[in-house]
């Protein structure tokens, strides 16, 4: 849930700013403690009942406190840390046979190395594979097609910055190993 709140930040100084809830607090005070007999007893040796509540975040909550914090207009831009997947690879020409094996190899080996991959291997136009990758916000998109395969490469593309950059298929890999 997001909404707009307001703290009192001086005696006359009123200062609005955004909230995102994600958690909540509810006090119980005696209700639960006093049907279960639960008490504590006073430093002068009186007994009360235990004042009760109870604390939780909401891990679906969190997901759309992520989301809202964390999104352009392309979509969401997930953190690297909780992203589902680190990386989106993208088959720009699926059914070719060379760009298939250089995609598949590449998905293995980064698999292998313990890097979650999304594999987009659809038939869709490279347009619409762009847009769905930027709609889903990974961090990376690591995009090969028949003209950078021609030459090695494989271009690399951060989510949040939208910077890209040709990285030699064979150091792919080795560049998210160590990050």
């Amino acid at each position: 849930m997001c909404g707009r709140y307001s703290l009192a930040a001086g005696a006359d100084e009123l200062v609005e700013a955004r909230g995102i809830e994600v958690g909540h607090i509810f006090y119980f005070g005696a209700k639960y403690s006093k049907p279960m007999g639960a008490v504590v007893a006073t430093p002068d040796d009186q007994e009360v009942p235990v004042e009760m509540g109870s604390y939780g975040i909401g891990v679906s909550r969190l997901v759309g406190a992520i989301i809202e914090a964390s999104h352009d207009e392309a979509g969401i831009v997930w953190p690297e840390p909780v992203a589902p997947f680190r990386i989106g690879l993208v088959n720009l020409k699926a059914g070719d046979a060379q760009v298939d094996a250089a995609c598949e190899k590449l998905y293995r080996t980064l698999e292998g190395a313990g890097i979650d991959v999304l594999y987009d291997d659809t038939d869709e136009r490279p347009g619409a594979k762009f847009a769905v990758m930027d709609l889903i916000g990974l961090p990376w998109q690591v995009i090969i097609g028949p003209r950078g395969l021609k030459e090695g490469i494989a271009e690399v593309k951060n989510r949040r910055t939208g910077e890209r950059e040709n990285v030699s298929l064979d150091q792919v890999a080795r560049r998210f190993a160590g990050a």
